[in-house]
């Protein structure tokens, strides 16, 4: 397999190993969620839930363009919600529904999307030295989440991190990001 080389490596990396994250500005952070959001939208067009969205499946160019990987754990979307028990995903990203193997639509994808707006508006490890497993208990079983920060992504994070019906679509959060975006002119 050939694929298109990313130089900047993943946007984990970018944000916390590389030493670069001073250099990421509010309207940078924007545009690469923006990229995020408009693969999210495509994929889910093609009936294709990810369910590992993460900072580390999100790959980073030269342009500082973001674009989704690692597909190894999706599934095609059907009619009605999907119950699978296999193990997906990151604890630190993961919808408590995944977690709880409950029935899971491309809103758990929404619920990863708000993990990494998180990551870019902290530029902190979402639950850094909580154990996998009390995150996992946590988030599934006490309904926590991570302290949502001051700032312009703040209701919009809380949106992705509500119950499932409730998420915003990919393309509401692509149309308040341009909104925040454009505030910035």
């Amino acid at each position: 397999m050939v694929t298109e080389y990313m130089e900047m490596g993943s946007l984990y990396y970018l944000i916390h190993l590389s030493g670069q994250k001073k250099k990421l500005s509010w309207r940078r952070k924007l545009k690469m969620l923006c990229d995020i959001c408009r693969g999210l939208m495509c994929i889910h067009r093609m009936k294709i839930i990810h369910r590992d969205l993460k900072s580390a499946n999100c790959l980073v160019n030269k342009h500082m363009t973001v674009k989704i990987c690692d597909f190894g754990l999706s599934r095609v979307m059907t009619d009605t919600p999907i119950r699978d028990s296999s193990s997906a995903g990151t604890p630190e990203w993961m919808a408590p529904e995944l977690i709880r193997s409950e029935l899971f639509t491309e809103k758990c994808d929404i619920f990863s999307l708000g993990v990494i707006m998180w990551e870019l508006c902290t530029l902190n490890r979402p639950w850094e030295g909580v154990p996998p497993e009390r995150v996992v208990y946590a988030v599934a079983n006490e309904r926590s989440r991570l302290e949502i920060p001051e700032g312009p992504l703040c209701k919009l994070i809380s949106d992705c991190w509500a119950e499932p019906h409730l998420r915003p679509s990919c393309e509401e959060i692509l149309f308040r990001l341009l909104d925040c975006e454009y505030a910035l002119c």
